[in-house]
């Protein structure tokens, strides 16, 4: 049963999917957008953002997305809070279906879905959110200057996270589970010179340790000797890597090896007609609020140049 039609339709609610919607609204397109399970994305769950131009003192990250839904209501957005659970792009027009009852039939879509970090599966690590537990070096190293800290994980995100938080802090701890790291030779090479990076090798993190004021240490368990020790930190950063929240579009549009959405270079247009995907759902290398923002407005021109395509088409 359709619920309702529309002429794009924005699918998440962070960066990606708010700046999509004020472009494609203020374009008289009358976007509809879903939040997802996370309304506001990933931001929500970041304290302070002091990155992203524009906010001289920062901006605290749930509030900024308040900001973007205000504006892209302000120009007409309806924003609804509601996850879509399956969709159809076999045909046209797409399909899609809400809380696995309600389908809106779309001229247009835009994916914004975005991607989350993956994480150990240890409660203190929930505990210590935003306390000193970090998956983003780039977004809170600055607010360890000074410290010590420790990040997790062998492959070149851990690699480049370690180098960038080794010229901000005084030393950083990284935890690799085997004796070998996967990441690049010459991510490796740089890790391996940097004197003020310390590599445990062979090595698990068996509890995040802290008080009232956050993180103050990480308990680390040697997976051969079966040996602990608590080394004092902190900061704790994850980096064992994202997993893109493509699930629902499977067999649906192309995705590479690890789930993220194949777009033609240098567009935001995916292997469908009239679907496009935009911010960290489609992008495995920057993942940052402010090039999700761009690519956003990159999708809504996009949708907007092809439903004015159409439109000629139906009037020939």
């Amino acid at each position: 049963m359709i619920m309702e039609k529309v002429k794009v339709l924005i699918i998440g609610s962070g960066p990606a999917g708010y700046t999509a919607a004020i472009y494609a609204a203020r374009a008289g397109l009358s976007p509809v957008l879903f939040t997802g399970g996370q309304p506001g994305g990933q931001l929500t769950t970041t304290n302070d953002v002091e990155n992203f131009p524009g906010y001289p003192d920062g901006i605290n990250g749930p509030q900024m997305m308040m900001d973007l839904q205000k504006q892209a209501e302000r120009f007409g957005t309806k924003v609804n809070f509601g996850l879509v659970t399956s969709v159809n792009f076999s045909s046209y027009p797409l399909q899609v279906t809400i809380d696995e009852k309600d389908v809106v039939e779309a001229e247009s879509v835009i994916i914004a879905t975005g991607a989350s970090a993956k994480y150990l599966g240890i409660p203190s690590e929930e505990k210590y959110a935003n306390k000193g537990v970090s998956a983003c070096a780039v977004c809170d190293g600055y607010f360890y200057r000074g410290k010590e800290v420790a990040v997790v994980g062998a492959g070149d995100s851990a690699a480049e996270e370690s180098t960038y938080l080794s010229k901000l802090c005084t030393k950083v701890h990284l935890i690799v589970r085997r004796d070998e790291m996967r990441a690049s030779k010459i991510m490796q090479q740089r890790v391996l010179n940097t004197p003020n990076i310390e590599i445990h090798w062979n090595t698990e993190t068996d509890e995040i340790l802290g008080d009232d004021k956050g993180v103050n240490g990480v308990r680390l368990v040697n997976n051969k000797t079966g040996a602990k020790k608590v080394v004092p930190v902190q900061g704790f950063f994850l980096a064992i890597g994202h997993k893109p929240n493509t699930d629902i579009f499977k067999g649906q549009l192309e995705m590479d090896d690890a789930g993220y959405l194949k777009v033609v270079p240098g567009s935001t247009r995916t292997n469908v007609e009239g679907v496009f995907a935009v911010g960290d759902v489609s992008d495995k290398v920057y993942r940052q609020a402010i090039t999700a923002a761009g690519s956003g407005c990159m999708g809504a021109l996009d949708a907007e140049k092809f439903l004015a395509a159409k439109e000629m088409e139906l009037a020939h």
